[in-house]
């Protein structure tokens, strides 16, 4: 559990306005970065998007991800590619939406309602959003390992995690404070 950062995870990502910028996640399963002693090659995650409340523009150097609208509302997904210089590149976008491949301009935000799924290759931008006044969204994620701490690249230089001040002791531990229970 620890070695895989498997647990809850909520991050506002180093900002301090949560409601409009974070994110509620729980990882269920991964397997290592480094290969051994866990050998699995994929993760699985559930998140809650509140509406309205946005996960900001990232990319992935190595993680492959379905993201899949559960139920709640509509997840709303903004895409475009990276280019050489880890930024957004004005060329078309190209995505599986529920096993059929499909074609978009740059920076087109794709609807998913519930039941939809959006397959996302390494090095493609995206950020994600409930539509607002449709509701929250549970959301799950399908990938290969997730490297939180070194496979995520924001366009905006932001924090993955934020820094909790305790003001009584923690019921839950997030994931990324275990390091601090070892």
């Amino acid at each position: 559990m620890f070695d895989l950062k498997l647990g809850w995870d909520v991050t506002a990502f180093g900002g301090n306005n949560f409601a409009a910028q974070g994110l509620t996640l729980f990882t269920l399963r991964n397997g290592s970065p480094k290969g051994m002693p866990y050998e699995k090659c994929y993760a699985e995650k559930i998140m809650h998007v509140r509406d309205a409340q946005v996960t900001p523009m990232h990319f992935h150097w190595r993680k492959r991800e379905d993201i899949i609208n559960r139920g709640g509302g509509n997840l709303i997904v903004e895409l475009w590619n990276a280019g050489i210089r880890e930024q957004t590149e004005d060329s078309d976008v190209s995505v599986v939406i529920d096993g059929c491949r499909q074609t978009h301009a740059a920076g087109s935000q794709l609807r998913l309602t519930p039941g939809e799924s959006i397959c996302l290759p390494p090095g493609l931008y995206h950020s994600f959003w409930a539509e607002e006044g449709f509701g929250d969204v549970l959301v799950g994620e399908v990938s290969s390992v997730n490297d939180d701490d070194h496979d995520n690249h924001f366009l905006q230089p932001i924090s993955r995690y934020n820094d909790i001040e305790e003001d009584e002791p923690a019921l839950l531990v997030l994931c990324n404070e275990y390091r601090l229970f070892r």
